[in-house]
C-alpha cells in the first residue's frame, strides 16, 4: 500500500455512493494475500457489502472459503461486480438489496440466505451513511432518526434477525468509527450512532457469551470508500486522511484483514472488544 496519498477533487450527488465512480479506485484486495481456509464451510452475512470496507471484507472471507451474502441499498452495479468476484473464487454469492433502517427487511433478508445457504455463521454490521453539518441546529430530526436508523437500528434489526439461526462458535462483527472515541464536530449524529454502536457491542458480548457468539467491533479511521466522495466536498477529498500520523487514508483492503481475525478461531478468546485501524491515531479505549 502506498505511504502517501493524495486524491482529484471530486464530488458524488447521493449517498451511499457508486465505487465505479471513483478515481482513484479502492483497493479491495490485497495481490499478496495467501489464504489459509480459515472459514472454509462458514456463511457470512454483510451489510453494506457491495462496496468499500464491505466489499474488501467479502473478498477477503471468499477467499477463506466463505460463502458470501451482501446486503446494499440500491447500488447495483457495484454488487453485481462484488458478488462475481466472490463467484470467481468457487463461492457461492447473494445479493439482496433494501433498507437495513427497516426491520422487516433485514428479517426478510435473513430469511433468503437461510433458504439459500442453510446455514448463517457470520454477521458483518457495516452499512453506514453520514451528513456532516457545521451546526447542530442545522441536523433536523428526520436527519438524525435517518443516521440512526442506517447505523445503529441495522445493527441491531440484523442481530435480531440473524440470531435464531446462530450457532456455538459464531460471530458479530460491527463496524463502529474512530469518531466514536474522538469525536468529530461536523459528524455529530454520525458519532453518536457509532458510539452507541460500541456500547451495543459490549453489551450483546455479554449477553451471548453464554451461547457461545462472540461479538466485536473494528473502529477505522479514514478509509477511501465511497463514502467520501458522497459526504464531502471536492476540496475535503481532495486531503482525506491527509491528517492521520501516516499522512493518507487507508484502503479497504487494509481493514479486511481485521474483520477476518474477528471472524476466525483466531481470536476465539476475543468478545466485546473493538480494534482500532486508523492510521496510527491513539485513542482511549
Amino acid at each position: 500500500m502506498a505511504t502517501s496519498q493524495t486524491f482529484p477533487p471530486q464530488q458524488q450527488p447521493r449517498q451511499p455512493g457508486i465505487e465505479a465512480d471513483m478515481k482513484p479506485l479502492p483497493q479491495s484486495e490485497n495481490p499478496h494475500y495467501r489464504a489459509a481456509g480459515k472459514l472454509t464451510g462458514k456463511t457470512a452475512l454483510i451489510t453494506g457489502g457491495d462496496s468499500g470496507i464491505g466489499r474488501a471484507v467479502a473478498v477477503a472471507f471468499a477467499k477463506e472459503g466463505a460463502d458470501v451474502a451482501i446486503v446494499y441499498l440500491n447500488e447495483h452495479d457495484d454488487a453485481k461486480t462484488t458478488r462475481s468476484r466472490v463467484e470467481q473464487m468457487g463461492r457461492r454469492a447473494l445479493a439482496i438489496a433494501g433498507d437495513v433502517g427497516q426491520e422487516a427487511f433485514c428479517t426478510q433478508a435473513v430469511a433468503q440466505v437461510m433458504e439459500a445457504f442453510g446455514r448463517l455463521d457470520i454477521l458483518v454490521n457495516n452499512a453506514g451513511e453520514q451528513h456532516p453539518t457545521d451546526d447542530i441546529a442545522k441536523i433536523s430530526a428526520q436527519q438524525l432518526e435517518r443516521t440512526f436508523r442506517t447505523n445503529f437500528f441495522g445493527c441491531f434489526f440484523m442481530v435480531k434477525a440473524v440470531l435464531p439461526h446462530l450457532q456455538p462458535g459464531s460471530a458479530i462483527i460491527h463496524t463502529t468509527s474512530i469518531t466514536a472515541y474522538e469525536g468529530n464536530p461536523i459528524l455529530l449524529d454520525y458519532s453518536a450512532s457509532k458510539g452507541a454502536i460500541v456500547a451495543f457491542t459490549r453489551s450483546l458480548a455479554l449477553s451471548l457469551s453464554p451461547r457461545g457468539i462472540r461479538v466485536n467491533a473494528v473502529a477505522p479511521g479514514p478509509v477511501w470508500t465511497p463514502l467520501i466522495p458522497a459526504s464531502f466536498a471536492p476540496d475535503q477529498v481532495a486531503s482525506f486522511g491527509a491528517d492521520t500520523s501516516m499522512r493518507r487514508a487507508a484502503q479497504p483492503a487494509e481493514l479486511a484483514p481485521a474483520y477476518l481475525f474477528l471472524a476466525c478461531d483466531d481470536s476465539s478468546y476475543m468478545s466485546g472488544q473493538v480494534l482500532h485501524v486508523n492510521g496510527g491515531t491513539i485513542v482511549e479505549s
